[in-house]
């Protein structure tokens, strides 16, 4: 059987050094507050494609869905002259409303996925990052329909955010349903930061993202993400406690071991080396190494960790 791996990375605030006019991007300039310079771009740039390549191992991942990041520039510099320039990755990228200027990518190899068609989901009754829709091909000609995230976050707390993500689960829900309706057997991976668990109800009850069970139907969705959380994994920690704020659904399709491309309830990882994380010395254990540390910068990676999931074709 052959791998196909698909990545999702919240890298946290990968910004290029030049001003955009339009977006709330000064913080992230050599003259804004965080003194970010051509230098820390690139350190911040080799940090994504080391982690990317350590996940990889010999083979690269097929599919990476990155949130955060600010522009074409960005994902120019990061395909082309980082590390990662010898794998030959392409991406898909569209500038969103947001008012910080993030928006989310996917990246792609050539060889192992073709896409045939991407859009993006506004959501338009506030400003925030679009959702993104690919469907493409893989190398045996199945169709993958493949759904980039990142849900409003909980800044200014969980319950006063929480009409954002339901609004966003809501616009989702929709194309879901529309690609549903197109091809009953679809093969859907929803992937990104959901800024909510696995057990919320932007997930549960709106996006109807289910715990896996015995009997998968091919129109359900069911979140991958739900059984690490349950076994205390997390991709994120808040307040010492880890949790699974990214996430990866899949059609209960991909979960019929007689399709042609599958995957199992066991083949979603966080991906969790020694590098990524640094000691927590509030609230003991370990945390992830971040790029700041407060407004102390000490060059590390992000505030997520990378998940992961193995499809088998």
């Amino acid at each position: 059987m052959k791998n196909f791996k698909i990545v999702s990375y919240n890298v946290e605030n990968y910004f290029d050094v030049v001003d955009d006019s339009l977006t709330s991007d000064e913080e992230y300039l050599p003259t804004g507050i965080r003194a970010w310079n051509y230098s820390k771009y690139t350190t911040k740039q080799n940090n994504i494609a080391k982690v990317l390549a350590a996940i990889g191992g010999w083979e690269a991942p097929a599919i990476v869905g990155l949130c955060e990041i600010e522009s074409e520039k960005a994902m120019r510099d990061l395909t082309l002259y980082s590390p990662l320039k010898g794998l030959g990755y392409k991406y898909i990228h569209h500038e969103s409303p947001d008012a910080r200027g993030v928006d989310v990518v996917l990246m792609y190899q050539p060889h192992q996925f073709k896409p045939i068609h991407d859009e993006i989901i506004r959501i338009p009754s506030f400003k925030t990052r679009d959702l993104l829709y690919v469907s493409g091909k893989t190398t045996n000609e199945d169709t993958l329909h493949i759904f980039v995230c990142h849900f409003p976050s909980r800044l200014g707390g969980e319950l006063e955010s929480e009409d954002r993500r339901v609004t966003v689960a809501e616009k989702l829900r929709q194309k879901v349903d529309s690609v549903f309706i197109n091809s009953g057997n679809a093969n859907i991976v929803i992937m990104g930061d959901f800024n909510d668990y696995p057990s919320n109800s932007s997930i549960t009850e709106i996006l109807k993202a289910i715990p896996p069970t015995d009997n998968f139907q091919p129109e359900s969705l069911y979140n991958l993400a739900s059984v690490l959380q349950s076994r205390g994994k997390g991709s994120h920690k808040f307040q010492g406690e880890w949790g699974m704020l990214d996430q990866m659904i899949v059609s209960g399709n991909l979960l019929n071991p007689q399709n042609k491309i599958s995957t199992t309830t066991s083949d979603m990882h966080v991906f969790e080396p020694d590098f990524l994380l640094e000691p927590d010395e509030t609230f003991l254990g370990k945390k992830p190494k971040r790029t700041y540390n407060g407004m102390a910068y000490q060059g590390g990676f992000a505030d997520h960790l990378p998940v992961m999931l193995d499809l088998w074709y």
